[in-house]
Formats: structure tokens, C-alpha cells, sequence
């Protein structure tokens, strides 16, 4: 298992080189750049535009330099910890990235474990009651959450709240929290807003979840080692609880690796709908306005994330299921 982690961690590197090439010449390939895009919106504004602010706000930002120059200047900066400057925000990109990410992390965190909590017991009850109404009820719930939106449910929610409670759900804070620091009172009106993204965001993936746990859990009580376990005595929840469930939640462990990179991009239009202040609406943003540096660290942070979380999902596999091993065995 050791050198197996020490080889994918010393495969990472090259693994992270080749992507940021990738990433930052796809952010390149649409024609323009950002001060083609801020041209543009002086033109549409009718003022006119000074073509030696233009000159020097290319110097500046280094974009009259081939591609390849601007990219060993922004990869060269990132292996320092400097991600460059926002052409947009005029603000550094790690301050934009980290002033956000707190939040994000908290919410994708809530809604994973929510999405666990709720899906796994049910995903098990439906499985070992398989063909009542609970079943069909739990599979009937499922099918609709899988195929409604996140961002209409969230459409649906707001209009309830508004108009039958009264409220507004709308992003994390309460008018008087929004932009105060940090303290007792804060964390509790957080907690109070907390639960609306949290369900909005977890209802889908619990739905899937449910019924993936209910296949494999299905697959695995049929197969002979839990027959003769059970002709041998074993209790049917001891039974259930130590072979059949770690293999049917072999799918919830493999997904970390998607999931990691889901804590940072978040459903875009989801916090776009609830006015939520992750990072998600930041990398859309960056993208729209072609903000190389911006996007480019969003993308290899995601990319990093993803190659992180393969990672543990593979040492935690290993641990769940005792089928999977690393090493090598001898004939």
C-alpha cells in the first residue's frame, strides 16, 4: 500500500504539468481576451476607447506575449502560491479563490453528508424489503428527485417561502450578517439558511445514491457467501452490516474523487438562483469574461481536487472491500 501511494503521489506531478498545458490553452482557444471583451463593452456604453491605456493594459497584464510566455508566467507565479492577478476584480486571484472557498466547503460538506445519511439507511431498507409499498414509495421518490432540476426545486422553494412564510431565502446571511465578522451570532443566522442549498443540492444526488445502493445490495444478497453465512448462524444485521453493505457501498467511496472537485465548482446555477456567495458563480464569471488567470487556477484547483480524491478513493476501497489489493502477490 505504501509504495502504492508514493507512486501515484510522485505521478501526480507530471499528471498536474500536462493538465495545466491543457487547461490553459482550451481557456485560450475562444477568440479574444479580456480586453477584447472590455473593448467591447466600452463600444456598447458609447464611450470611446484610448488605444494607450489599451497598449499598456497589455503590458501590464502580459497579453501581448505569445501563449506560451503568458503560460510560464502564470505557472511559474503558481508553483510560488501567486495565481496571478483578476483582470475583472483587479484583485489577486488566491484572495478571490480563498475569500469563497471557506463557505463552498462548508456547503458541499453538509450536502455529502446529508445526501449519506438519508440515502444509505434507505438505499438498505428498500433493498432488504424489496417489492413493498415501502420500496415502491422510496423508488417512486427517488425517480422524481433524480429528474427534477436542483435549480427548480430551488425555484419552488424560494416562491413557497415567499409567499406562504414570508421570508426570503436567498443566500447565507440575514441583511445584518452579510458583510460582519465572524462571531457567535453570525454562525447561528448561517445555520439558519444553511438548510435550503443543503436540500436543494443533496435531493438529486440522494436519489441516485438510493437507488445505486439498493442494486448493489441487492446483487450482493444473492451470492453464496451470504447464504452460507447465513445457513451458519449468523445474525441477519450482523450479517448484513459486515459483508454485503461495505461491498454495496464500494460506489459512495468511489465518487470522493468527483466529489472533491464538486466542494470547489458547486452547482453554478443552483447559487446563481439562491444568490449563494461560493465559488461556483466566481468561475462562471471568470469564464464569461475571459479572465485567463482566474479561470486557469479554478480549473487547476479542480484538477488537483480530482486527482486528490482518486487517491483516497482508492486507499479507502482498499480498506472497505478486503477484495482490493495493491500489491502484488506471488503465484
Amino acid at each position: 500500500m505504501i509504495t502504492f501511494i508514493i507512486r501515484r503521489l510522485l505521478i501526480m506531478i507530471p499528471t498536474l504539468f500536462v493538465i495545466s498545458i491543457i487547461s490553459f490553452a482550451i481557456i485560450q482557444l475562444p477568440p479574444g481576451d479580456y480586453l477584447t471583451s472590455y473593448m467591447a463593452n466600452l463600444e456598447q456604453t458609447g464611450e470611446t476607447r484610448d488605444e494607450a491605456v489599451i497598449a499598456s493594459l497589455k503590458a501590464r497584464y502580459g497579453l501581448d506575449q505569445p501563449m506560451h510566455v503568458q503560460y510560464w508566467r502564470w505557472i511559474s507565479g503558481v508553483v510560488k502560491g501567486d495565481f496571478g492577478q483578476s483582470f475583472s476584480m483587479n484583485r489577486p486571484v488566491k484572495e478571490l479563490i480563498w475569500e469563497r472557498l471557506g463557505l463552498t466547503v462548508v456547503i458541499s460538506l453538509c450536502t455529502i453528508f446529508f445526501t449519506w445519511i438519508i440515502a444509505i439507511p434507505i438505499g438498505i431498507y428498500s433493498a432488504t424489503h424489496k417489492y413493498t409499498p415501502a420500496d415502491y414509495f422510496f423508488t417512486f421518490i427517488g425517480f422524481i428527485g433524480m429528474a427534477t432540476p436542483s435549480f427548480m426545486i430551488a425555484l419552488v422553494l424560494m416562491n413557497f417561502a415567499q409567499e406562504r412564510l414570508g421570508v426570503s431565502v436567498g443566500g447565507l446571511f440575514s441583511d445584518d450578517y452579510i458583510n460582519a465578522p465572524w462571531s457567535w451570532g453570525r454562525i447561528v443566522d448561517l445555520l439558519k439558511h444553511i438548510w435550503i442549498p443543503v436540500i436543494v443540492l443533496g435531493v438529486g444526488g440522494t436519489a441516485g445514491l438510493i437507488r445505486t445502493v439498493r442494486a448493489n445490495l441487492l446483487d450482493q444478497l444473492e451470492m453464496p457467501y451470504v447464504v452460507t453465512a447465513r445457513a451458519g448462524g449468523l445474525s441477519e444485521w450482523r450479517l448484513l452490516l459486515k459483508y454485503p453493505v461495505r461491498v454495496a457501498v464500494n460506489p459512495v467511496v468511489s465518487t470522493i474523487g468527483w466529489m472533491l472537485p464538486g466542494i470547489v465548482s458547486g452547482s453554478v446555477i443552483v447559487a446563481v438562483v439562491l444568490s449563494l456567495p461560493i465559488t461556483g458563480p466566481l468561475l462562471l464569471d471568470a469564464l464569461m469574461d475571459q479572465d485567463m488567470y482566474l479561470a486557469g487556477s479554478f480549473v487547476m484547483l479542480l484538477s488537483a481536487l480530482t486527482v486528490i480524491g482518486t487517491l483516497i478513493s482508492d486507499i479507502l476501497l482498499a480498506w472497505v472491500d478486503p477484495r482490493i489489493r495493491f500489491e502484488r502477490r506471488g503465484s
